[in-house]
């Protein structure tokens, strides 16, 4: 049997250098960032000595950057070097691969007597995948079948023992920008505020709406954050929130979780609904209404689902919000969000 342990031991090698690489380029942003804060400061300070202060410390960071990215240079020169070899090593395999093969040839001739009798069992279980596929086919054109009106439930919440955020500023933003698309007719926009657990059925049973937004704060440990009746915060568990979505209504394709740390509430609701979004890390209250805001709007204009979610990160970067990593995308498996749509543009 030709032996494929060179190009094993090769690919190892490649993916220790690109991890290598991954790391030294994820040390560049902290450093981007820090640069942006620092001018930041020099334009809104008088103080000299701050001035003197901020211009060093840009100094330093774009000099760190220059050296990680002389670094990121000669890591990608072993790691094209490697990529050469690899190739080579491939080939020489393959011709040894290509050698057995032939002396396989006869063996196969007599398996194919065999292969056409299992051929013959499985024509039931052949029959059985069709009816399968059929009842797939069938289920995936009723999740991008295209209602007449879809309907935003927009669900707020700001316990008052959290930080303040401008969840007002968000709402009136994505129905500005929903007012401003082409397809404005199609979209009504419901919001519920100050939103607590029992609320969620509620307001989803009343709107039977398409798409699901919880705007507000996530616990770093995936909890939705959500209110109490007295207005503090009550954490709920991804879990609980999946269940209650679930099994309220069979319209809903997506959930948009706008808030810190909601990418396992995200990844979890796929399970149950088409699609939903999520934030891997902190999200920044300018950035979250930003990112909703636009994201609506493309759907306002018969985009795709991930149109829409591209266009809505391009905003960030378009607004110098630097935050553009932050939002994460799931499908079920089976979907693709390039074929997911939530309202008719022909």
């Amino acid at each position: 049997m030709a032996n494929n342990s060179k190009i094993i031991k090769l690919k190892g090698e490649i993916a220790k250098l690109k991890s290598d690489i991954a790391k030294e380029q994820s040390k560049i942003s902290p450093l981007k960032k820090k640069i942006i804060s620092a001018e930041d400061s020099i334009r809104k300070t008088k103080s000299s000595s701050t001035v003197k202060s901020k211009l060093n410390d840009i100094k330093r960071a774009e000099s760190s950057i220059a050296s990680i990215e002389k670094k990121i240079g000669e890591l990608q020169g072993k790691e094209a070097k490697k990529e050469a070899e690899l190739k080579s090593a491939e080939k020489t395999y393959q011709n040894e691969v290509d050698k057995e093969n032939k002396k396989k040839l006869k063996e196969d001739k007599k398996l194919q007597v065999e292969h056409d009798r299992q051929m013959r069992s499985v024509s039931s279980t052949l029959q059985q995948h069709t009816y399968r596929q059929d009842a797939f086919e069938k289920e995936l054109a009723q999740l991008t079948a295209l209602p007449e009106k879809i309907t935003v439930l927009f669900m707020a919440s700001n316990p008052i023992d959290q930080t303040s955020l401008r969840l007002d500023k968000e709402a009136r933003d994505i129905q500005e920008k929903i007012r401003k698309s082409e397809y404005r007719d199609s979209i009504v926009f419901e919001s519920r505020w100050a939103t607590r657990t029992i609320d969620i059925l509620q307001a989803i049973n009343e709107t039977n709406p398409t798409i699901v937004h919880f705007s507000g704060h996530g616990a770093d440990t995936g909890e939705l954050v959500l209110e109490n009746v007295d207005g503090t915060t009550k954490l709920v568990s991804k879990e609980a929130v999946t269940a209650a979505i679930s099994t309220a209504s069979d319209t809903i394709k997506l959930v948009l979780f706008n808030a810190c740390f909601s990418q396992s509430q995200a990844e979890n609701i796929v399970q149950n609904i088409a699609s939903a979004i999520g934030m891997s890390i902190e999200i920044g209250d300018e950035a979250a209404c930003v990112f909703a805001a636009n994201f609506y709007s493309s759907i306002g204009f018969g985009h795709s689902l991930q149109k829409a979610f591209n266009q809505a990160k391009a905003a960030l970067l378009l607004e110098g919000i630097p935050e553009d990593s932050t939002p994460q995308l799931f499908v079920q498996d089976g979907l693709s969000a390039d074929e997911l749509y939530f309202v008719d543009s022909n």
